[in-house]
Protein backbone atom coordinates (compact mmCIF):
# COMPACT_ATOMS: atom_id res chain seq x y z
CA UNK A 1 0.00 0.00 0.00
CA UNK A 2 1.19 3.59 -0.58
CA UNK A 3 1.05 4.56 3.02
CA UNK A 4 3.37 1.47 4.12
CA UNK A 5 6.26 3.46 1.74
CA UNK A 6 7.85 5.85 3.26
CA UNK A 7 7.09 8.65 0.88
CA UNK A 8 3.76 8.15 1.64
CA UNK A 9 3.63 8.15 5.63
CA UNK A 10 5.87 11.34 4.94
CA UNK A 11 3.22 12.93 3.30
CA UNK A 12 0.72 11.64 5.52
CA UNK A 13 2.53 12.95 8.59
CA UNK A 14 2.86 16.37 7.10
CA UNK A 15 -0.45 16.60 6.67
CA UNK A 16 -1.46 15.55 9.81
CA UNK A 17 0.95 17.75 11.26
CA UNK A 18 0.42 20.81 9.66
CA UNK A 19 -3.54 20.71 10.46
CA UNK A 20 -2.61 20.13 14.49
CA UNK A 21 -0.31 23.22 13.71
CA UNK A 22 -3.53 25.64 12.12
CA UNK A 23 -5.92 23.91 14.96
CA UNK A 24 -3.34 25.45 17.37
CA UNK A 25 -3.50 28.74 15.39
CA UNK A 26 -7.44 28.39 14.87
CA UNK A 27 -7.91 29.55 18.62
CA UNK A 28 -6.49 32.56 18.70
CA UNK A 29 -6.88 33.54 15.33
CA UNK A 30 -11.22 33.47 15.65
CA UNK A 31 -10.61 35.04 19.19
CA UNK A 32 -9.04 38.04 17.28
CA UNK A 33 -11.86 37.81 14.18
CA UNK A 34 -14.39 38.18 17.16
CA UNK A 35 -12.57 41.21 19.07
CA UNK A 36 -12.46 42.63 15.67
CA UNK A 37 -15.85 42.13 14.89
CA UNK A 38 -17.47 43.72 18.82
CA UNK A 39 -15.25 46.62 17.81
CA UNK A 40 -16.23 47.42 14.40
CA UNK A 41 -19.94 46.97 15.79
CA UNK A 42 -18.81 49.72 18.61
CA UNK A 43 -17.27 52.06 15.99
CA UNK A 44 -20.50 51.68 13.79
CA UNK A 45 -22.57 52.20 17.27
CA UNK A 46 -20.44 55.40 17.81
CA UNK A 47 -20.63 56.83 14.24
CA UNK A 48 -24.74 56.07 14.66
CA UNK A 49 -24.77 57.74 18.27
CA UNK A 50 -23.12 61.00 17.27
CA UNK A 51 -25.04 61.28 14.12
CA UNK A 52 -28.09 61.30 16.16
CA UNK A 53 -26.71 63.79 18.25
CA UNK A 54 -25.73 66.25 15.40
CA UNK A 55 -29.71 66.17 14.62
CA UNK A 56 -31.93 69.61 15.04
CA UNK A 57 -32.97 70.44 18.73
CA UNK A 58 -31.62 66.75 19.15
CA UNK A 59 -34.72 65.28 18.45
CA UNK A 60 -34.25 62.20 15.84
CA UNK A 61 -37.59 60.45 14.35
CA UNK A 62 -38.29 57.20 14.84
CA UNK A 63 -37.75 55.83 11.60
CA UNK A 64 -33.99 57.12 11.32
CA UNK A 65 -33.36 56.51 15.14
CA UNK A 66 -34.25 52.77 13.56
CA UNK A 67 -31.70 53.25 10.43
CA UNK A 68 -29.26 54.19 12.30
CA UNK A 69 -29.30 50.82 14.68
CA UNK A 70 -30.16 48.55 11.70
CA UNK A 71 -26.93 49.94 10.16
CA UNK A 72 -24.79 49.88 12.95
CA UNK A 73 -26.25 46.19 13.56
CA UNK A 74 -27.40 46.96 17.52
CA UNK A 75 -30.19 47.63 19.68
CA UNK A 76 -29.00 49.75 22.46
CA UNK A 77 -26.44 52.28 21.81
CA UNK A 78 -24.86 54.09 25.31
CA UNK A 79 -21.72 57.01 25.15
CA UNK A 80 -19.99 57.23 27.98
CA UNK A 81 -18.17 60.87 28.26
CA UNK A 82 -16.70 62.39 30.82
CA UNK A 83 -17.89 59.89 33.73
CA UNK A 84 -21.09 60.12 32.08
CA UNK A 85 -23.04 57.42 30.69
CA UNK A 86 -25.76 58.96 27.71
CA UNK A 87 -28.45 55.52 26.43
CA UNK A 88 -28.44 57.46 22.80
CA UNK A 89 -30.36 55.08 20.38
CA UNK A 90 -32.73 52.75 21.82
CA UNK A 91 -35.23 49.92 20.98
CA UNK A 92 -37.22 47.75 22.75
CA UNK A 93 -35.87 44.44 23.79
CA UNK A 94 -37.88 41.35 23.76
CA UNK A 95 -35.63 39.32 25.88
CA UNK A 96 -33.13 39.54 28.92
CA UNK A 97 -29.73 39.94 28.31
CA UNK A 98 -27.38 36.96 29.09
CA UNK A 99 -23.94 37.73 28.14
CA UNK A 100 -22.06 40.98 29.27
CA UNK A 101 -18.34 41.18 27.61
CA UNK A 102 -15.47 44.23 27.86
CA UNK A 103 -13.05 43.73 25.18
CA UNK A 104 -11.09 46.76 26.31
CA UNK A 105 -10.11 45.37 29.26
CA UNK A 106 -10.62 41.58 28.98
CA UNK A 107 -6.81 39.48 28.97
CA UNK A 108 -5.93 37.54 25.81
CA UNK A 109 -6.17 34.24 27.15
CA UNK A 110 -10.60 35.39 28.37
CA UNK A 111 -11.08 36.62 24.64
CA UNK A 112 -9.55 32.88 23.42
CA UNK A 113 -12.19 31.58 26.24
CA UNK A 114 -15.09 33.69 25.33
CA UNK A 115 -14.58 32.89 21.54
CA UNK A 116 -14.81 29.30 22.35
CA UNK A 117 -17.60 29.94 24.22
CA UNK A 118 -19.83 31.40 21.13
CA UNK A 119 -19.85 28.39 19.34
CA UNK A 120 -21.48 26.17 22.76
CA UNK A 121 -24.21 28.92 23.02
CA UNK A 122 -27.63 28.16 20.85
CA UNK A 123 -29.75 30.40 20.15
CA UNK A 124 -29.67 33.86 19.16
CA UNK A 125 -28.70 35.67 23.22
CA UNK A 126 -29.11 39.05 23.69
CA UNK A 127 -25.30 40.22 24.70
CA UNK A 128 -24.08 43.44 26.48
CA UNK A 129 -20.55 44.70 24.69
CA UNK A 130 -18.66 47.39 26.50
CA UNK A 131 -15.44 48.83 24.39
CA UNK A 132 -13.42 51.92 23.88
CA UNK A 133 -13.96 54.20 21.27
CA UNK A 134 -11.39 54.39 18.29
CA UNK A 135 -12.72 57.51 16.71
CA UNK A 136 -13.35 61.36 17.62
CA UNK A 137 -13.42 61.55 21.48
CA UNK A 138 -12.02 59.92 23.93
CA UNK A 139 -14.81 57.74 26.07
CA UNK A 140 -16.37 54.53 25.97
CA UNK A 141 -19.25 52.67 23.78
CA UNK A 142 -21.53 50.10 25.34
CA UNK A 143 -23.97 48.13 22.81
CA UNK A 144 -26.36 45.81 23.01
CA UNK A 145 -26.81 43.50 20.30
CA UNK A 146 -28.09 39.60 19.21
CA UNK A 147 -25.36 37.26 19.13
CA UNK A 148 -26.31 34.87 15.90
CA UNK A 149 -24.47 37.07 13.55
CA UNK A 150 -21.33 37.26 15.33
CA UNK A 151 -21.67 33.25 15.42
CA UNK A 152 -22.09 32.56 11.98
CA UNK A 153 -19.54 35.11 10.72
CA UNK A 154 -17.14 33.54 12.94
CA UNK A 155 -18.35 29.56 11.27
CA UNK A 156 -17.76 31.22 8.01
CA UNK A 157 -14.56 32.59 8.70
CA UNK A 158 -13.71 29.09 10.80
CA UNK A 159 -14.66 27.47 7.39
CA UNK A 160 -12.38 29.79 5.25
CA UNK A 161 -9.53 29.10 7.95
CA UNK A 162 -10.35 25.33 7.75
CA UNK A 163 -10.03 25.26 3.73
CA UNK A 164 -7.03 27.48 3.66
CA UNK A 165 -5.26 25.15 6.20
CA UNK A 166 -6.29 21.96 4.42
CA UNK A 167 -5.27 23.84 0.69
CA UNK A 168 -1.84 24.77 2.78
CA UNK A 169 -1.33 21.38 4.34
CA UNK A 170 -1.77 19.58 0.25
CA UNK A 171 0.70 21.58 -1.39
CA UNK A 172 3.40 21.44 1.54
CA UNK A 173 2.57 18.24 1.72
CA UNK A 174 2.96 17.32 -2.24
CA UNK A 175 6.57 19.20 -2.45
CA UNK A 176 7.77 17.76 0.74
CA UNK A 177 6.43 14.28 -0.76
CA UNK A 178 8.55 15.31 -4.22
CA UNK A 179 11.62 16.41 -2.18
CA UNK A 180 11.50 13.55 -0.49
CA UNK A 181 11.32 10.87 -3.28
CA UNK A 182 14.40 12.39 -4.78
CA UNK A 183 16.46 13.22 -2.07
CA UNK A 184 15.68 10.45 0.07
CA UNK A 185 13.97 7.79 -1.23
CA UNK A 186 15.59 7.47 -4.41
CA UNK A 187 19.34 7.29 -2.42
CA UNK A 188 18.09 4.79 -0.52
CA UNK A 189 16.57 2.49 -3.47
CA UNK A 190 19.33 2.72 -4.95
CA UNK A 191 21.11 1.27 -1.82
CA UNK A 192 18.63 -1.51 -1.67
CA UNK A 193 18.79 -2.43 -5.45
CA UNK A 194 22.41 -2.52 -5.00
CA UNK A 195 22.38 -4.55 -1.91
CA UNK A 196 20.08 -6.85 -3.59
CA UNK A 197 22.03 -7.63 -6.80
CA UNK A 198 25.22 -8.22 -4.73
CA UNK A 199 23.70 -10.88 -2.94
CA UNK A 200 22.86 -12.80 -5.68
CA UNK A 201 26.17 -13.02 -7.15
CA UNK A 202 28.65 -11.97 -3.92
CA UNK A 203 31.84 -12.88 -5.61
CA UNK A 204 31.43 -10.33 -8.53
CA UNK A 205 32.56 -7.37 -7.82
CA UNK A 206 31.25 -5.39 -10.54
CA UNK A 207 28.45 -5.97 -8.05
CA UNK A 208 29.90 -3.93 -5.14
CA UNK A 209 28.39 -0.59 -4.56
CA UNK A 210 29.84 2.79 -5.37
CA UNK A 211 29.64 5.60 -3.01
CA UNK A 212 27.81 8.14 -5.20
CA UNK A 213 25.21 10.21 -2.90
CA UNK A 214 25.60 13.82 -2.42
CA UNK A 215 23.36 13.43 0.83
CA UNK A 216 26.45 13.04 4.03
CA UNK A 217 24.26 10.26 5.92
CA UNK A 218 23.37 8.08 2.73
CA UNK A 219 27.35 8.63 1.36
CA UNK A 220 28.23 7.33 4.70
CA UNK A 221 25.98 4.62 4.25
CA UNK A 222 26.90 3.69 1.14
CA UNK A 223 31.03 3.96 1.89
CA UNK A 224 29.90 1.67 5.31
CA UNK A 225 28.12 -0.82 2.44
CA UNK A 226 31.55 -0.68 -0.35
CA UNK A 227 33.95 -1.66 3.09
CA UNK A 228 31.88 -4.40 3.62
CA UNK A 229 31.42 -6.06 0.15
CA UNK A 230 34.77 -5.55 -0.56
CA UNK A 231 35.37 -7.66 2.75
CA UNK A 232 33.04 -10.29 2.27
CA UNK A 233 34.31 -10.59 -1.67
CA UNK A 234 37.78 -10.90 -0.08
CA UNK A 235 36.99 -13.07 2.55
CA UNK A 236 34.66 -15.41 0.03
CA UNK A 237 37.42 -15.80 -2.26
CA UNK A 238 40.34 -16.84 0.59
CA UNK A 239 37.35 -19.23 1.76
CA UNK A 240 37.44 -20.86 -2.12
CA UNK A 241 40.93 -20.79 -2.18
CA UNK A 242 40.82 -22.33 1.72
CA UNK A 243 38.66 -24.59 0.97
CA UNK A 244 40.61 -26.18 -2.07
CA UNK A 245 43.57 -26.65 0.12
CA UNK A 246 41.47 -28.18 2.41
CA UNK A 247 40.48 -30.58 0.47
CA UNK A 248 43.85 -31.23 -1.02
CA UNK A 249 45.44 -31.43 2.55
CA UNK A 250 42.52 -33.93 3.06
CA UNK A 251 43.63 -35.96 0.55
CA UNK A 252 47.47 -36.02 1.24
CA UNK A 253 46.35 -36.39 5.35
CA UNK A 254 44.49 -39.77 3.81
CA UNK A 255 47.11 -41.18 1.82
CA UNK A 256 49.97 -40.17 4.57
CA UNK A 257 47.86 -41.81 7.64
CA UNK A 258 47.73 -45.18 5.10
CA UNK A 259 51.78 -44.88 5.12
CA UNK A 260 52.03 -44.23 8.41
CA UNK A 261 49.81 -46.45 9.13
CA UNK A 262 51.76 -49.40 7.03
CA UNK A 263 55.16 -47.88 8.47
CA UNK A 264 54.13 -48.33 12.10
CA UNK A 265 53.07 -51.29 11.73
CA UNK A 266 56.39 -52.22 10.23
CA UNK A 267 58.13 -50.88 13.48
CA UNK A 268 56.31 -52.73 15.67
CA UNK A 269 58.78 -55.99 14.47
CA UNK A 270 61.56 -53.41 15.52
CA UNK A 271 61.10 -54.16 19.19
CA UNK A 272 62.10 -58.08 18.73
CA UNK A 273 65.15 -56.83 17.16
CA UNK A 274 68.46 -58.68 18.48
CA UNK A 275 70.35 -55.27 18.22
CA UNK A 276 69.74 -53.53 21.63
CA UNK A 277 70.11 -49.93 19.93
CA UNK A 278 66.95 -51.00 17.82
CA UNK A 279 65.20 -52.27 20.75
CA UNK A 280 65.68 -49.12 22.27
CA UNK A 281 64.86 -46.85 19.37
CA UNK A 282 61.62 -48.44 18.73
CA UNK A 283 59.64 -47.39 20.74
CA UNK A 284 59.99 -43.99 20.12
CA UNK A 285 59.89 -44.33 16.79
CA UNK A 286 56.48 -45.78 17.05
CA UNK A 287 55.33 -43.58 19.61
CA UNK A 288 56.48 -40.99 17.09
CA UNK A 289 54.31 -42.78 14.18
CA UNK A 290 51.02 -43.18 16.47
CA UNK A 291 51.13 -39.22 16.81
CA UNK A 292 51.32 -38.51 13.09
CA UNK A 293 48.62 -40.99 12.74
CA UNK A 294 46.36 -39.64 15.21
CA UNK A 295 47.51 -35.82 13.77
CA UNK A 296 46.36 -37.14 10.80
CA UNK A 297 42.81 -38.82 12.02
CA UNK A 298 42.33 -35.84 13.42
CA UNK A 299 42.76 -33.55 10.85
CA UNK A 300 40.32 -35.85 8.19
CA UNK A 301 37.85 -35.21 11.14
CA UNK A 302 38.50 -31.34 11.57
CA UNK A 303 37.77 -31.05 7.63
CA UNK A 304 35.10 -33.21 7.24
CA UNK A 305 33.21 -32.05 10.87
CA UNK A 306 30.65 -29.53 10.08
CA UNK A 307 28.92 -29.46 14.38
CA UNK A 308 24.95 -29.67 13.99
CA UNK A 309 22.98 -26.94 15.52
CA UNK A 310 22.36 -27.79 19.24
CA UNK A 311 19.07 -29.66 20.33
CA UNK A 312 18.69 -27.25 23.49
CA UNK A 313 17.40 -28.06 26.78
CA UNK A 314 17.19 -27.62 30.30
CA UNK A 315 19.82 -29.70 31.90
CA UNK A 316 20.62 -30.24 35.69
CA UNK A 317 24.66 -28.98 35.57
CA UNK A 318 25.73 -30.99 38.53
CA UNK A 319 24.47 -34.68 36.80
CA UNK A 320 26.25 -33.58 33.66
CA UNK A 321 29.11 -32.78 35.16
CA UNK A 322 29.54 -35.59 37.52
CA UNK A 323 29.08 -38.02 34.26
CA UNK A 324 32.41 -36.06 32.91
CA UNK A 325 34.05 -36.44 36.28
CA UNK A 326 33.57 -40.15 35.73
CA UNK A 327 34.30 -40.96 32.54
CA UNK A 328 37.48 -39.23 32.68
CA UNK A 329 38.51 -40.15 36.14
CA UNK A 330 38.21 -43.93 34.57
CA UNK A 331 39.91 -42.74 31.59
CA UNK A 332 43.02 -40.89 33.04
CA UNK A 333 43.60 -43.89 35.42
CA UNK A 334 46.57 -41.66 37.32
CA UNK A 335 46.80 -41.20 41.11
CA UNK A 336 48.28 -38.00 41.06
CA UNK A 337 45.37 -36.05 39.18
CA UNK A 338 42.51 -35.67 41.71
CA UNK A 339 39.11 -34.08 39.71
CA UNK A 340 36.11 -32.58 41.80
CA UNK A 341 33.04 -30.58 41.09
CA UNK A 342 31.53 -27.80 42.96
CA UNK A 343 28.65 -27.18 40.86
CA UNK A 344 25.23 -26.12 42.83
CA UNK A 345 22.67 -29.55 42.60
CA UNK A 346 20.36 -27.07 41.66
CA UNK A 347 21.71 -25.19 38.64
CA UNK A 348 20.59 -25.77 35.24
CA UNK A 349 21.20 -24.54 31.99
CA UNK A 350 20.10 -24.55 28.43
CA UNK A 351 21.94 -26.23 26.03
CA UNK A 352 23.25 -29.83 24.12
CA UNK A 353 23.64 -32.28 26.63
CA UNK A 354 25.88 -34.61 23.67
CA UNK A 355 28.14 -30.98 23.51
CA UNK A 356 28.39 -29.71 26.21
CA UNK A 357 29.74 -33.60 27.11
CA UNK A 358 32.22 -32.77 24.57
CA UNK A 359 33.69 -29.51 25.63
CA UNK A 360 33.73 -30.42 29.54
CA UNK A 361 36.09 -33.63 29.04
CA UNK A 362 37.98 -31.70 26.64
CA UNK A 363 38.90 -29.29 28.94
CA UNK A 364 39.24 -31.55 31.82
CA UNK A 365 40.94 -33.98 29.45
CA UNK A 366 43.65 -31.56 28.78
CA UNK A 367 43.43 -30.15 32.47
CA UNK A 368 44.40 -33.66 33.89
CA UNK A 369 47.14 -34.62 31.17
CA UNK A 370 48.91 -30.62 31.74
CA UNK A 371 49.17 -32.04 35.71
CA UNK A 372 50.01 -35.54 34.62
CA UNK A 373 52.83 -34.13 32.36
CA UNK A 374 54.49 -32.35 35.29
CA UNK A 375 54.88 -35.60 37.41
CA UNK A 376 53.53 -33.80 40.07
CA UNK A 377 50.31 -34.27 42.61
CA UNK A 378 47.25 -31.52 41.90
CA UNK A 379 43.52 -31.61 40.95
CA UNK A 380 41.25 -30.40 38.84
CA UNK A 381 37.87 -28.29 39.62
CA UNK A 382 34.68 -27.93 37.90
CA UNK A 383 33.02 -25.14 39.29
CA UNK A 384 29.80 -22.86 38.00
CA UNK A 385 27.21 -19.72 39.11
CA UNK A 386 24.53 -17.69 37.68
CA UNK A 387 25.56 -13.71 36.91
CA UNK A 388 23.45 -11.13 35.30
CA UNK A 389 21.44 -13.67 33.07
CA UNK A 390 24.23 -15.62 32.18
CA UNK A 391 25.73 -19.34 33.74
CA UNK A 392 29.74 -18.95 34.17
CA UNK A 393 31.14 -22.42 33.77
CA UNK A 394 35.24 -22.58 35.04
CA UNK A 395 37.49 -25.26 34.42
CA UNK A 396 40.40 -24.55 36.65
CA UNK A 397 43.36 -26.78 37.40
CA UNK A 398 46.88 -26.63 40.03
CA UNK A 399 49.16 -27.16 36.93
CA UNK A 400 51.64 -25.80 35.59
CA UNK A 401 50.22 -23.33 33.11
CA UNK A 402 50.05 -22.60 29.51
CA UNK A 403 53.43 -22.13 27.19
CA UNK A 404 53.34 -18.55 25.81
CA UNK A 405 52.28 -19.24 21.95
CA UNK A 406 49.70 -21.58 23.00
CA UNK A 407 48.08 -18.73 25.15
CA UNK A 408 48.71 -16.32 21.57
CA UNK A 409 47.10 -18.65 19.51
CA UNK A 410 44.73 -20.24 21.26
CA UNK A 411 41.49 -21.48 20.10
CA UNK A 412 43.47 -21.51 16.56
CA UNK A 413 43.40 -25.17 14.53
CA UNK A 414 46.78 -26.67 14.15
CA UNK A 415 47.93 -23.39 16.56
CA UNK A 416 46.82 -23.36 19.82
CA UNK A 417 47.92 -27.50 21.61
CA UNK A 418 47.95 -26.84 25.16
CA UNK A 419 50.15 -29.70 25.38
CA UNK A 420 53.66 -30.28 23.25
CA UNK A 421 52.65 -32.85 21.37
CA UNK A 422 48.83 -31.57 20.63
CA UNK A 423 47.04 -29.98 16.94
CA UNK A 424 44.68 -27.39 19.09
CA UNK A 425 41.95 -29.04 17.50
CA UNK A 426 40.42 -29.81 20.44
CA UNK A 427 39.95 -26.14 21.62
CA UNK A 428 38.80 -24.92 18.70
CA UNK A 429 36.16 -27.46 18.18
CA UNK A 430 35.08 -26.63 21.94
CA UNK A 431 34.96 -22.69 20.97
CA UNK A 432 32.80 -23.43 18.27
CA UNK A 433 29.90 -25.55 19.83
CA UNK A 434 29.73 -22.59 22.58
CA UNK A 435 29.10 -20.31 19.98
CA UNK A 436 26.40 -22.54 18.84
CA UNK A 437 25.23 -22.22 22.11
CA UNK A 438 25.13 -18.26 22.15
CA UNK A 439 27.87 -18.47 24.55
CA UNK A 440 31.80 -17.50 24.60
CA UNK A 441 34.64 -20.07 25.48
CA UNK A 442 37.40 -17.75 27.22
CA UNK A 443 40.79 -18.34 28.98
CA UNK A 444 40.26 -16.14 32.26
CA UNK A 445 44.26 -16.87 33.49
CA UNK A 446 46.86 -19.19 33.14
CA UNK A 447 49.95 -19.14 35.29
CA UNK A 448 53.06 -21.09 37.71
CA UNK A 449 49.97 -21.53 39.82
CA UNK A 450 47.30 -23.09 37.14
CA UNK A 451 44.80 -22.84 34.31
CA UNK A 452 41.39 -21.53 34.52
CA UNK A 453 38.81 -21.55 31.69
CA UNK A 454 35.50 -20.12 31.58
CA UNK A 455 32.33 -21.14 29.42
CA UNK A 456 29.63 -18.41 29.62
CA UNK A 457 26.45 -19.31 28.26
CA UNK A 458 22.83 -17.71 28.34
CA UNK A 459 20.92 -18.47 31.47
CA UNK A 460 17.38 -20.31 31.06
CA UNK A 461 14.72 -18.27 31.05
Amino acid sequence: MFLNSLSGRFLGLTVVFVMIAEVLIFAPSVARFREDYLQNRLDLAQLAALASLGTTNDVISPELEEELLQTAGVLNIVLRRDGVRELVLASDLDQPIEGYYDIATASPVTLVKDALLVFSHDGNRLIHVMGETRQGAEGGVEIVMHEAPLRQAMVEYGLRVFYLSLAISIATAGLLFFAVRRLIVRPINRVVNHMVAYRDDPENAARIIEPASSTREIKQAEVALHDLEVRLTGALRQKERLASLGSALAKVSHDLRNMLTTTQLLADGFASSDDPRVRRTAPKLVNSLSRAVNLCERTLTFGKAEEPSPVLEQLVLANLVNEVIDNERHTTGSDLVGISSEVPEGLKVLGDPEQLFRVLSNLVRNAAQAINGSNAHGSVRVSAQEAEGTTIIRVADTGPGLPKQARENLFRPFQGGTRKEGSGLGLAIAAEIIRGHGGELMLEISDEDGTTFAITLPAPR
